[in-house]
């Protein structure tokens, strides 16, 4: 087999892991996100300001993991035109 072949098909295999263990743990910070939302609702004594900056982490932390996984898939087209040459 042809070492580039065999390069492409590991990176592909890469690629694949990366994409299902990132969008499993999208599920469990979502849900995560779902219950300490429920548990922050149901806290009356948290000041409306504690919750407005708990929100803003919940966004801050949504964006990250967006643009973390928008770096990750740019680099892998970049791979993907390396094995295209």
């Amino acid at each position: 087999m042809d070492q580039k072949q065999l390069l492409k098909q590991m990176v592909e295999f890469n690629q694949a892991t990366f994409n299902n263990t990132f969008q499993a743990m999208n599920m469990l910070q979502d849900q995560f996100e779902r219950v300490a939302q429920t548990a922050i609702d149901q806290a009356s004594w948290l000041p409306e300001d504690g919750r407005k900056a708990i929100d803003e982490w919940a966004k801050a932390f949504k964006t990250g993991r967006k643009d973390f996984k928008a770096h990750v898939d740019e680099s892998y087209k970049k791979v993907e035109a390396l094995f295209a040459e």
